[in-house]
């Protein structure tokens, strides 16, 4: 992805920069894809080279308006670290930090409310091997009992509990979180889920679904993986989607 010039700011190293613009094409990616929810929701990244220093997007604005120099920058414990004039939405930042302060993989995580993902999060048995997306993901996901809004700290230690070594936790009646260790791969993974999820929900609206064997479904991961073993993987399908957010508004890069 083509990088422009960072803005004038001793404090503000290339790395960061880079990291800004990325993280701001993901929320229009998501915008365009009609996958923000008004002002709510989060795709959080950490600061390359920086311990305890993530980038949010500003609370109050709608993903479409997500820039790279009004991502606001933050730590641990969601505190502002940039003189940001945005606010953060702190409450939302709880189940992020839990994560990103656990997990050394947890660059980039995803909490969305999509219909589709929601409803999937809403069914007994959750994602079913349905369809060849959902058969991506069958025993690498966990899932997790809703408690209410996900504004307690003491949830905390039940939520790293259930996910284990999976990196997708699927909180019931409420919607997916997704970790990845890095944005482009967080990206194509949560645009298998949601259309795992999207087609799970028409079929079994139609009728009874096929179910896929789980020695089929070993086979497919297998393969799959092996295929997807490229050194940045989801790096060509973020950067066509990047393509695609230009040709609407290229103000995400300022």
């Amino acid at each position: 992805m083509a990088t422009t010039i960072a803005p004038s700011n001793d404090e503000m190293t290339k790395e960061e920069w880079e990291a800004r613009q990325e993280l701001a094409a993901c929320y229009r990616i998501f915008a365009m894809m009609g996958w923000d929810e008004a002002i709510f929701n989060h795709i959080t990244v950490k600061v390359p080279n920086e311990d305890g220093a993530f980038l949010i997007n500003p609370y109050g604005l709608h993903f479409s308006e997500v820039k790279a120099s009004n991502l606001v920058k933050i730590d641990i414990e969601g505190n502002k670290l940039d003189g940001s004039e945005f606010p953060v939405n702190k409450a939302g930042f709880v189940q992020h930090s839990l994560f990103h302060k656990h997990l050394k993989d947890a660059h980039c995580i995803i909490h969305t409310h999509t219909t589709a993902t929601m409803a999937v999060c809403s069914m007994e048995g959750g994602l079913q091997p349905v369809n060849f997306y959902a058969c991506n993901f069958i025993g690498r996901i966990s899932y997790h009992d809703f408690e209410g809004v996900t504004v307690r700290e003491e949830e905390g230690e039940r939520l790293l509990e259930n996910l284990g070594d999976n990196r997708i936790l699927m909180l019931k009646n409420h919607g997916p979180v997704l970790i990845a260790r890095s944005l482009p791969l967080a990206l194509i993974q949560y645009w298998a889920l949601q259309r795992a999820c999207e087609i799970q929900v028409a079929t079994m609206t139609a009728g009874d679904p096929v179910v896929v064997s789980q020695e089929v479904v070993d086979v497919h991961q297998r393969d799959l993986f092996q295929t997807q073993a490229s050194a940045e993987p989801g790096r060509a399908e973020f950067d066509a989607w990047v393509r695609q957010i230009d040709k609407i508004d290229t103000s995400w890069r300022e």
